[in-house]
């Protein structure tokens, strides 16, 4: 009489039965991780009461809410965004809102306005993001000949250069500068009328140096 290999398809109904708790587990483990990150709460600012632009943030003014946002909360404001000092509003947010870290800024945000300068040529060396530069303007006469150029803005700050690829850009490129809000106006003006304009680099004092 022949026996037959029992112990061989044992083996191999071992071998599929680990492989498939292992697959489960797997799986259970995988749905665990992401039912708890979606329920995970994080502590974010709402409005203590209704913020207007220009009002003065502070901790006063905010309260605690535990939320779950399943990793959205980073967009919110928490207490590591809350400067000593306060922020400044800069657009309405609603009592009991939560605060988006784009509703609030630096109060330079609220007496500066974003511009963005389309240049004829190549910029001059020195304008890059963060360096302060004078806006020069010469205006077009009615013969086609520009006339004596005159500062325009003076110290804007450079926010960032442009390529010329861009939707917003033409010819060698443009910068997007940071201008005094009661200046904006007059810059405006100066790119409708097609006036020259022209950055030039702030350099201090050589006994500033």
């Amino acid at each position: 009489m022949t026996l037959r290999p029992v112990h061989r398809h044992r083996g191999r109904l071992d071998v599929r039965f680990l492989i498939g708790a292992v697959l489960v587990v797997g799986s259970i483990a995988g749905v665990w991780s992401v039912v708890a990150a979606a329920e995970r709460t994080e502590q974010v600012y709402a409005a203590a009461t209704a913020l207007a632009v220009g009002d003065r943030l502070t901790e006063d003014r905010l309260v605690l809410a535990p939320v779950q946002l399943g990793g959205a909360g980073r967009h919110y404001l928490t207490p590591a965004d809350l400067p000593e000092g306060g922020l400044v509003v800069m657009r309405a947010v609603d009592e009991g809102e939560l605060v988006p870290e784009s509703a609030v800024g630096s109060e330079a945000g609220l007496r500066l306005a974003s511009v963005v300068v389309p240049l004829g040529g190549e910029p001059a060396r020195g304008v890059e993001a963060g360096a302060l530069v004078d806006v020069w303007a010469a205006p077009e006469g009615e013969d086609g000949v520009y006339g004596p150029p005159a500062v325009l803005v003076p110290g804007a700050e450079v926010a960032r250069t442009l390529a010329s690829d861009g939707l917003l850009t033409s010819g060698s490129g443009a910068v997007e500068i940071l201008v005094p809000k009661d200046r904006v106006a007059r810059l405006l003006q100066a790119l409708a009328n097609g006036d020259a304009l022209s950055l030039v680099p702030v350099t201090s004092p050589p006994g500033d140096r």
